[in-house]
């Protein structure tokens, strides 16, 4: 009787080459995907920028300078700048906890860490503003010492870094599982303490991972709407991020105002695109190996 695990090495050139030869599958398969790139993708991309300087130069540059839309970016930047760091070190610990070790509710936890992605963001906002809101339990006593936390930036941060939080934590766990933990046990019966292992060993063996994680956290926190809608207020000039200012411009009949914004958005995206693209071609060989290791 022939060998299975021979016969399936024998086997797999043919069925690969059968699979490469058919070229009509492959034109087709690869139409559709141009074709849902260009419907779905890179046409409202184009209708964005074109709508956005339909009346010229001048009254793009005169939108985007306009107080409410400068304090709009602002937020935007300031939030994003809160929220990404305070998630790359959430998201590094997690990782760490998730990867390296093995207790009871690791699956628990697991499992915890992706609730942002199967949660709507809106339930999440509300979920703040049953915790802080004017009615909450502790709404009276945040009134009482004048913090505010719903309808002001630490509302908004909070929310931001709810739907944010997977990102690093997903990109890490995988990578950290993948390289195990030999490296670690070898720098600490070197005598390397626990910061020099993480800084020296850990970090650079996941840093194109977390970097890759970071591009994503940020394009997430700087586009975020539903959350922050909730928790914002909508206050202009002090509570809208970015996308809420859009909305605000569109209700007011000012669609191209409201897509000069939104191209800035798109720009923004298309700029971490760009820089995650470039890492790629830079240290393509070394990315691989990172991940292979």
């Amino acid at each position: 009787m022939a060998d299975p695990v021979v016969f399936a090495a024998e086997a797999t050139p043919s069925s690969t080459a059968g699979i490469t030869e058919q070229r009509p599958a492959r034109w087709a398969l690869m139409a559709v995907a141009f074709i849902f790139l260009g419907v779905f993708l890179l046409l409202p991309l184009m209708l964005v920028f074109m709508e956005a300087f339909k009346k010229g130069v001048g009254y793009y540059v005169s939108t985007l300078g306009e107080r409410d839309t400068l304090s709009a970016i602002r937020l935007t930047l300031l939030v994003a700048a809160i929220s990404v760091p305070l998630n790359v070190v959430f998201g590094v610990a997690m990782a760490w906890a998730i990867a390296k070790y093995e207790f009871k509710g690791k699956a628990f936890l697991t499992t915890l860490v992706d609730l942002p992605f199967s949660v709507s963001p809106v339930i999440s906002g509300l979920v703040y503003v049953l915790l802080f809101g004017a009615q909450s339990l502790l709404g009276p006593w945040l009134k009482a010492n004048g913090i505010e936390i719903l309808f002001a930036v630490p509302g908004i941060v909070l929310a931001t870094i709810f739907v944010t939080f997977p990102f690093v934590a997903r990109e890490l766990i995988p990578l950290m599982e993948a390289q195990g933990t030999r490296d670690e046990e070898a720098a600490i019966s070197l005598g390397a303490s626990g910061w020099q292992t993480f800084w020296y060993v850990t970090l650079p063996n996941v840093k194109w991972g977390l970097l890759y994680g970071v591009l994503l956290c940020n394009a997430r926190a700087m586009g975020e709407f539903g959350a922050v809608s909730v928790v914002s207020g909508h206050i202009r000039g002090q509570t809208n991020t970015m996308p809420l200012h859009v909305e605000i411009l569109y209700n007011d009949y000012n669609a191209t105002g409201a897509f000069a914004v939104a191209s800035l958005l798109a720009g923004l995206a298309l700029v971490t695109l760009a820089l995650k693209s470039l890492l790629e071609m830079r240290y393509g060989a070394e990315i691989a190996a990172t991940r292979g290791h």
